[in-house]
């Protein structure tokens, strides 16, 4: 984009002075608002009654595939941690967000095919049963995946 070039009363020419762009809201739609969540339950009570249950019912399958990891906010979502971030976990309009990183994905893609999915994230459709013996297998990964990762260092 080229300059514009504006000409002073005294005859020099000199650049026209850069227009304020105006800030965007960051705050997020829906029930987020502009609301930075101090923990899971927090989290969880935002959403309608319905939502509450699956998003419960997936904190409860990660527990158990994952029984020492500890639960926290990050990205302002649920999260679970051991040593680092196992899986992420967002209740969107129309689906739940589950955000296992890659390779439980690269490793159980024919059980995802149904799903729409991208490199780390699979989305569940809430007018569909949550795959909750899937989501235990890829958390499952996840932890030998990081028990792997932290005997490396």
């Amino acid at each position: 984009m080229a300059k514009k070039i504006v000409q002073t009363g005294t005859g020099s020419k000199k650049a026209a002075p850069k227009k304020a762009t105006p800030k965007k809201s960051v705050a997020k739609p829906g029930p987020y608002g502009a609301t930075k969540f101090a923990n899971i339950d927090q989290y969880h009570r935002q959403f309608p009654a319905e939502i509450q249950v699956l998003l419960e019912q997936i904190r409860s399958v990660i527990r158990k595939a994952a029984p020492e990891a500890v639960e926290e906010i990050s990205y302002n979502m649920p999260a679970f941690r051991q040593g680092k971030v196992l899986v992420y976990y967002a209740a969107n309009k129309e689906h739940l967000g589950f955000y296992p990183t890659p390779g439980p994905l690269m490793l159980y893609a024919a059980d995802l095919a149904k799903y729409k999915s991208s490199k780390g994230a699979v989305q569940f459709p809430y007018n569909q049963k949550l795959p909750v013996s899937l989501i235990e297998k890829m958390v499952k990964f996840r932890v030998k995946e990081e028990m792997a990762r932290a005997k490396k260092k």
